[in-house]
Formats: structure tokens, C-alpha cells, sequence
């Protein structure tokens, strides 16, 4: 399972014009499920998103977590993050879990943050959104649950 953190002063998601998720400050997550991903990997993005120590303390340093800094998090399911792009110039993404699968893992994603007390938004699942956020920093980490455990 891969992540696309990304510190936001805010961020929404519309789909068909209408805003579907929105927060202010916290993290805006893409997730990406791949073949073979399970609900350890989920687990383990969730606690690792919910607990980075990315959000500026007092003196200025990043040194809070997601809660500890009172944000929210806007999750976006994103099969690309399984692009290959190492042939030609077409991707492709036979990484990519399929549907049904990489939606179950997602939805466990967000309801793990939210066993965690983060506030969570989403965008809806295989729908064509339009995703704005305003980048705080910029601060844009990477996850790979495969990396990390």
C-alpha cells in the first residue's frame, strides 16, 4: 500500500461540481492499494500517517503529530500511485489491487485513522474527482507499507 502525504492548510474534493470531503489544516493522503496488499499494510500507513511528527510546535520545528496539531485528514483513493511507467510511454498499472478488493482496504484505512482520533474526509471511490488543496510548506512525504515493515 502506498501513501502520498501532503500538509495542507486545506483541501477538498469535488465530484460533479459538488464538494464531496473537505479540512483544513492536516494532511491531505492519497492511498494507493496494490496486488497482494492487506489490513496490516493499511494498519501500519494509518498509524505511521496518524503519528508523523510533520506539524510545526511552538517554536517552529516539526515536532507534533496529526492530533497532537488538532488537523484532520482528507483521504483520496489513487490506483496511480501503481503506475508503471518503466516501458513505453503508456503506464500501466497490473500493480493496482482490483476494485473491489482496493476499496475494502481503503475504506479499513480510513476507519483505522478514525480508531486513532483523527477527523477523516473522503472523496468517493472510482469517481472522477477534482482534488485542491493548498500545500503547507511544502511538506509531501512518501509511504510504501512494503518499505516499512
Amino acid at each position: 500500500m502506498r501513501a502520498v502525504l501532503q500538509r495542507v492548510s486545506q483541501a477538498r474534493v469535488r465530484v460533479e461540481n459538488e464538494i464531496v470531503g473537505a479540512i483544513g489544516p492536516g494532511l491531505l493522503i492519497l492511498l494507493g492499494v496494490g496486488q497482494g496488499d492487506a489490513e496490516a499494510d493499511a494498519r501500519y500507513l494509518a498509524e505511521k500517517s496518524a503519528a508523523l511528527r510533520i506539524f510545526e510546535d511552538g517554536a517552529g520545528k516539526m515536532n507534533l503529530a496529526l492530533a497532537e496539531s488538532g488537523g484532520a485528514a482528507l483521504v483520496v483513493s489513487q490506483f496511480t500511485l501503481y503506475a508503471d511507467c518503466r516501458k513505453g510511454r503508456r503506464p500501466g498499472f497490473s500493480g493496482a489491487a482490483p476494485p473491489d478488493e482496493a476499496n475494502r482496504l481503503y475504506l479499513f484505512f480510513v476507519t483505522q485513522l478514525r480508531a486513532l482520533g483523527v477527523t477523516v474526509a473522503t472523496g468517493v471511490f472510482q469517481a472522477d474527482m477534482q482534488v485542491e488543496l493548498v500545500n503547507d510548506g511544502p511538506v509531501t512525504m512518501l509511504l510504501d507499507s512494503r518499505k516499512g515493515f
